[in-house]
């Protein structure tokens, strides 16, 4: 008989995320550190026959959302990948019922089959569910190239770039955390072209721990010993994660943001030997210079039909499916 229930303390995740973990974002350690930021988990989690599934949600009002911020590349279902994660998964579905009147999940990748998983999951437990593209994440296969191998795909522009400019910074990649370097990436980003950071505590307790771990990769550029570009990035499962970069728009012209990430390519492509790189959600244009395919995510939005609150959104939904499937008037 499957047990379904739910907790407002994510210690629960501790033993289970850690074997279904394929990204920082999987794991116990991650949704303790969005705890801290002030969000609320409601975590319900499923069990039967020693399995065990979970998602990790939060709830305002009645409407269910993943426990996440802008940090998190991916949201997904911490489940068995076979038939019992699916037979617990729609356990969770049935009860959340009782929790809210709309569910909406996202960003989910779909190329390990999870969009298409959940959604299936509250199809079949009575939820009237709408599965869209809501976001891109660039990455690059590497295919077993080296650095080199690599580098000759690149765009004519970015290399010559980098051959001009790179000899203008020293540049070093660290496999630890280090106080000043961090102190450094948060000055530079304070003044760089990017919006006010959301969670700076959050970032940082989680750099600390991904060093501590020896999965941190932290890179900084200096000219004249100013640091002028940094990034943190993280290597985990042979994947690279890119998760932060800025420069100094007063030393925009040395392009040290460009020679810092070739060298965290070499770093991660050669010394580490990962097989893939991924650049996060967003579809800003320089990604492309580096990277080789694109990755759709997805929401999933899950309205209840017996709840009266779900009634106007409903409708709207099917207005816009019908105005999808009209046929065009004709012209004469």
């Amino acid at each position: 008989m499957i047990e379904a229930r739910y907790h407002d303390s994510v210690n629960v995740l501790q033993a289970l995320s850690g074997a279904e973990s394929c990204a920082p974002f999987d794991r116990a350690e991650w949704f303790a550190l969005l705890a801290e930021t002030g969000l609320v988990p409601l975590v319900a989690i499923a069990s039967d026959a020693g399995a065990t599934a979970a998602l990790a949600l939060t709830e305002n009002d009645g409407r269910i959302t993943p426990l996440r911020n802008w940090y998190s590349f991916t949201w997904r279902e911490l489940a068995p990948a076979d038939e019992a994660g699916d037979r617990l998964l729609g356990a969770i579905a049935r009860q959340l019922k009782s929790r809210g009147w709309r569910v909406t999940l996202e960003p989910v990748p779909g190329e390990d089959g999870s969009a298409t998983r959940l959604a299936r999951a509250f199809r079949a437990a009575g939820w009237q569910v709408a599965v869209e593209p809501c976001d891109i994440n660039h990455v690059l296969p590497v295919k077993g190239r080296s650095f080199a191998e690599y580098w000759e795909a690149r765009p004519g522009p970015l290399r010559t770039t980098f051959k001009r400019k790179a000899k203008k910074v020293e540049v070093e990649v660290l496999t630890r955390f280090d106080h000043g370097v961090w102190d450094d990436y948060e000055t530079i980003y304070a003044a760089s072209w990017k919006p006010a950071e959301d969670q700076p505590a959050m970032l940082r307790a989680f750099a600390e721990a991904e060093g501590a771990a020896g999965r941190l990769r932290l890179g900084i550029a200096r000219t004249e010993g100013l640091a002028v570009a940094a990034q943190a990035w993280t290597v985990e499962n042979g994947t690279a994660f890119i998760h932060k970069l800025a420069y100094l728009e007063s030393h925009k012209h040395l392009s040290a943001g460009t020679t810092l990430t070739a060298e965290l390519f070499r770093h991660v492509i050669d010394i580490d030997r990962v097989a893939l790189v991924d650049f996060g959600t967003g579809d800003q244009s320089y990604k492309a210079d580096w990277m080789e395919e694109v990755r759709t995510r997805y929401r999933i939005d899950c309205l209840d039909p017996r709840r009266l609150r779900a009634w106007p959104p409903l409708a709207k939904r099917l207005l816009q499916r019908g105005a999808k499937l009209a046929p065009l008037p004709a012209h004469g």
